[in-house]
Formats: structure tokens, sequence, C-alpha cells
């Protein structure tokens, strides 16, 4: 029999076979599993160690991997900045020479724009110009024409190269000769002007013409119809042919009583002085305001009564279409209503068949 050693006395004690056995199985059993727990233990202290190492380990790597996500974001921000002042640069000098682009394109436009309006301004002058000289030109030719109708026996000459006034030179004749002459000038404009007055007695002079006379469309402040000034004659067209008249029988007269040989000079000064007074041109004055009052009565019962033409022909109008509707509305209701010829009016032509016209009614 073998002996063990109890673990709480000491003393030794014998045991058998089969207890030693089961002994040893126990103690192999609780070795075993105290094997385990140590070993577990064990397992578990590495793997605490190993986590701790590893969360060490991981924790400088996320540190480590913390500062360079925070230099790269720093260096990214950076670079942002950097591409952001750039962009700004860029944008700036795109800005500045868009802007300059910008600038000389309006400028070209406006000197396209200015030098087109300057080129209309100078074409509608050019234009005015134009129509206004050809208006002056059509007067001119008018008057000249109706002078030459009025004044048969006269005769009218081209007017000389440098006179640059005159349009017009009428060649008074009386008595089978010459007598005198009449220097004309048209003009057709809005607004008077005194320069006309000197150029005309100028080329009066130069080509030794008896009286000037000038004819505009617009004449000098207090002159009305007609009116004499610096020995220049001055009228409107209305009054033109008129003022041929006297101014012609003036020539006449003087010439007349030149060549009289019972007429004096002083006769002569007196009948020219008259005819040059303010007394005579009042007469012609009140002359031209009569004839200009008894044109305006004349036009003003002319628009009267066509006016009243034109009332009276609508009121026949009028009754005229009552008559014929009222006579259709008859024929509705009274189909043998007797035709009236007055109110047979075609309203489809016949063809080329012959087909009858078809009446209104």
């Amino acid at each position: 029999m073998d002996q063990i050693v109890c673990p709480y006395c000491g003393k030794k004690v014998q045991i058998d076979t089969a207890i030693k056995r089961q002994l040893e199985k126990t103690i192999l059993k609780e070795e075993k599993e105290k094997g385990e727990i140590e070993l577990e233990k064990a397992k578990l202290q590495i793997e605490k160690e190993t986590e701790e190492k590893l969360n060490k380990e991981s924790k400088i790597e996320l540190e480590k991997a913390e500062k360079a996500r925070l230099e790269l974001e720093k260096k990214l921000e950076e670079n942002l900045k950097e591409q952001e002042k750039n962009e700004e640069k860029i944008r700036l000098v795109a800005t500045r020479e868009a802007n300059e682009a910008s600038r000389l394109e309006k400028k070209e436009y406006e000197k396209k724009i200015s030098d087109m309006q300057k080129a209309l301004e100078d074409a509608q002058r050019k234009s005015k110009q134009g129509s206004q000289q050809l208006q002056g030109e059509v007067l001119e030719l008018d008057l000249e024409e109706k002078l030459k109708s009025t004044f048969a026996s006269d005769e009218f000459v081209p007017v000389p190269k440098g006179f640059e006034g005159a349009d017009i030179w009428q060649k008074v004749r009386f008595q089978g000769g010459f007598v005198g002459s009449i220097l004309w000038e048209t003009k057709r404009t809005k607004a008077w002007s005194n320069l006309w007055l000197i150029k005309l007695k100028d080329d009066a002079a130069r080509a030794g013409a008896t009286e000037a006379i000038i004819v505009s469309q617009s004449l000098p402040e207090n002159s009305n119809s007609f009116d004499r000034k610096d020995g220049v004659w001055l009228t409107t067209f209305e009054h033109a042919i008129n003022i041929a008249r006297y101014v012609r029988y003036l020539i006449t007269a003087i010439a007349k009583v030149k060549s009289s040989a019972t007429q004096t000079d002083e006769d002569w000064t007196k009948v020219r002085n008259y005819m040059l007074s303010d007394s005579f041109k009042h007469r012609m004055q009140a002359h031209f305001d009569a004839v200009k009052t008894l044109r305006e009565v004349l036009e003003t019962e002319k628009r009267t009564s066509i006016l009243r033409w034109k009332r009276q022909q609508g009121q026949i109008d009028k009754l005229d279409t009552n008559t014929i509707n009222f006579y259709a509305e008859l024929k509705e209701i009274v189909s043998n209503l007797p035709e009236l010829e007055e109110l047979e009016v075609p309203l489809v032509e016949s063809g080329e068949n012959g087909n009858e016209q078809e009446s209104l009614l």
C-alpha cells in the first residue's frame, strides 16, 4: 500500500490502489482544470496584453494618422487659399481685361454712332439744302413763267455770272423800245436776312437795273405783303405779279415823262418821288389788304358752301336710303308690290352667256 501525505495535517496516510487511482484522476482532473484555468488566464492575459499593445499601437498610429490628416487638411487649406488667391488674381485680370475690352468696344460703338449721326445730319442737311434749293428753283421758274405770261412784250434774259443774289432779269419794253429793267431774286426760307438787300442792291447797280425786287416767303418785321427798303422792293409770292405791275408802271411812267417835250425834269422828279413815297406805298398796301380780305371772304364762303352741300348731300342720301329700306320691307310683306324702276339696281353683271342682271328687289 502506498502512502500519501495529508494536505491538512502532513501525516502520511496509507491508501489502496483504487483510491490512489481515483485520487490521481481527481488530482489530474484538478490539475487539468487548474491548468486550463491558468491557460485560460494566460490566454486572457496574452489577449489583454496583445489588445493593450494593439490599442496602444493603434492609438499611436491613429495619432499619426490624425496628425497626418491635420497636416494634409492644413496643406489643402493652404493650397485652396493659394488657389483662391490665384483665381482672384486671374478673375481681376480677366475682369480688368474684359472691362478694358468693353470700354474699347463701347468707345468704338460710340464712335460709330457718332459717325453715323454726323453722316445722317450731313445727309439731312444736304437733303434739306437740296430740297430748299429745288423748291427755290421751282418757285423761280414758276415766277418767271408768270412774268413772261403777264408781260409778253418784255424780254427776259439770263442773269450774268457773278451776280449772287439775282435770279431773273426782266427788261421792260415800252413804245417799241427798252425803258428800264427789273432784277428779281426769289427766296424760300423761314427767316429773313438783311444781307439779301445788300447783295441784290449791289447786283442791280452792277447790272444797271432800274429796280430790284425780292420775292420771299418771309419778310422783315413790320412788313406786310410788300415794302421797300434801301431801294429794294420786297413782296411775297402771292403779290409778286401785282408788284411787278406797279414797278413796271413806275418805270414806264418815268420813261414817258422823260420822253415828253412838255414835261420838265421837275415833273419827272415829282412822279418818281410820289411813286417811291410812303403815301404811294400805303395806297398799294391798302389795295393788297383789300384783295386779301376779299380772297379770305371768298374762301370762307367757298368752305361754307362746301360744308352746306355736304350736309345736304348727307340728308338726301339718308332719305334715299330710308325710302329704299321702306320699300324693301313692304316688298317682303306684299310680294306683288309694283316695281319701281328707280330702285332696280343690278347686283350681278351678265356674263358671256347673256344672263339677265339680277335686281336689288
